[in-house]
């Protein structure tokens, strides 16, 4: 394999083997694989922020996905399987704050019994154990949460995932080069990838690895590659429960099968305070936190793609609920109360939002699995949203192995 070719057999004039364009978990992750599995091999990881994780790695609820919702076979559910129990032991052995608390999905209305049904099956395909609950014992687990029925999962937890990202930064041994935006892809065959960054640096690698999450496209489109898709960005809010009592653990509602978005859920985290969240709303900006974010080139993108209208034609009922409770607060209390009846508008505090970058087929599909595509000297991860940080893991290897696989074809005499 490629750990056995010297630094002057990978050719010189290449200041690394490997590119890694992305600081967040898939691309820290995909730089501690490629290390673990073939030593020697340079690895360089561009990211455009100061720091790792800043977007959608360092703006989530923090949760170990068990992969219960996840289509048996298909990559978010193997990977989040196996990722899960990984990300468990990643914490223990480096010492990073964690937690298996289990969780609740609470069915709270008669429609979603059937659903909360097909949960069940769903997780014993998986290889997921759960234990089905009725009304009166709910309140066993969470004393305050009411429904009509609820599955136990044992194996979800949370974790901090910021911490797990640098300490892969940190353990894998690759140069990290921060406040390095890419601006330019030039591809040659049969001689790499060239990269030019805001700065004017310019890098040269047998391989280029794309895994820039809310740019992924647009990186790809830069390399000359049709990704076939594009990032179309909804923004997920939170409030932080000013009573963080009334929650033990992490509660959830039944997910309606026809979204990748799991619906506004209760979450108590590593650090004892309880989140509330998310909604999912367009954003007017691929990094666009708040509305007031606009960046009229990224938001002509989108409205350009015709995947964004056909969505917003088919699901238009449910971004208008969407939406009302981005801009009502009562609304969002409303949609917590039916998990929570003690919550109140007053014990809801604005906390910082996320984005979920949803790769969307030109027909309006919503990618609902992992997205990975190799073209000439680079692989593209082209849609990674949640779960992908509880299965960063078993992303970075298989994204290592392509990478590694496209290397050792590139040295071979």
């Amino acid at each position: 394999m490629a750990q056995v070719r010297t630094a002057s057999a990978r050719g010189a004039g290449h200041d690394c083997d490997v590119l890694v364009v992305g600081g967040g978990i898939v691309g820290l992750s995909t730089a501690y694989a490629i290390t673990r599995a073939a030593p020697g091999t340079r690895v360089t990881v561009l990211e455009k922020e100061p720091g790792p994780a800043r977007h959608q790695t360092g703006r989530n609820s923090g949760v170990i996905h068990s992969g219960v919702y996840y289509r048996p076979g298909s990559l978010k559910a193997r990977y989040a399987v196996r990722g899960a129990a990984e990300m468990v032991k990643f914490c223990a052995e480096y010492g990073i704050p964690h937690a298996v608390t289990g969780k609740l999905i609470v069915a709270t209305e008669r429609a979603e019994l059937p659903r909360l049904h097909a949960l069940v099956q769903r997780a014993r395909e998986n290889g997921i154990p759960v234990r089905e609950l009725g009304a009166a014992q709910i309140p066993e687990h969470e004393p305050e949460v009411r429904g009509l029925a609820a599955i136990h999962v044992g194996t979800t937890g949370v974790c901090d995932y910021v911490a797990v990202a640098r300490q892969l930064a940190h353990a894998s041994g690759a140069e990290i080069r921060y406040g390095a935006e890419v601006r330019h892809v030039d591809r040659r065959p049969g001689l790499g990838v060239a990269v030019r960054t805001r700065s004017g640096d310019v890098l040269r690698a047998r391989v280029m690895v794309n895994c820039a999450g809310l740019h992924c496209d647009e990186i790809a489109r830069l390399t000359g590659d049709d990704p076939g898709m594009r990032i179309v960005p909804f923004r997920g809010e939170y409030y932080e429960l000013a009573r963080p009592e009334l929650v033990r653990g992490l509660v959830y509602p039944v997910p309606d099968p026809a979204f990748p978005f799991l619906g506004v859920h209760l979450t108590r985290g590593i650090d004892g305070g309880v989140h509330i969240g998310p909604n999912a709303v367009p954003a007017l900006a691929r990094e666009g936190y708040g509305w007031g974010v606009v960046r009229p080139r990224e938001l002509v993108g989108t409205l350009a793609w015709p995947g964004s209208w056909r969505i917003a034609r088919r699901h238009w009922r449910y971004g208008a609920g969407e939406l009302r409770r981005s801009l009502s607060k009562a609304a969002f209390t409303t949609a917590v109360r039916r998990l929570l009846p003690a919550v109140t508008e007053d014990d809801l505090v604005a906390a910082p939002a996320g984005v979920r970058a949803q790769a969307v087929l030109a027909d309006g599909t919503l990618v609902d699995d992992f997205l990975i595509r190799e073209a000439a000297h680079t692989v593209h991860v082209l849609n990674a949203p949640s779960p992908a940080a509880t299965a960063s893991l078993p992303i970075g290897r298989e994204v290592g192995r392509r990478a590694l696989a496209m290397l050792e074809e590139a040295v071979r005499p």
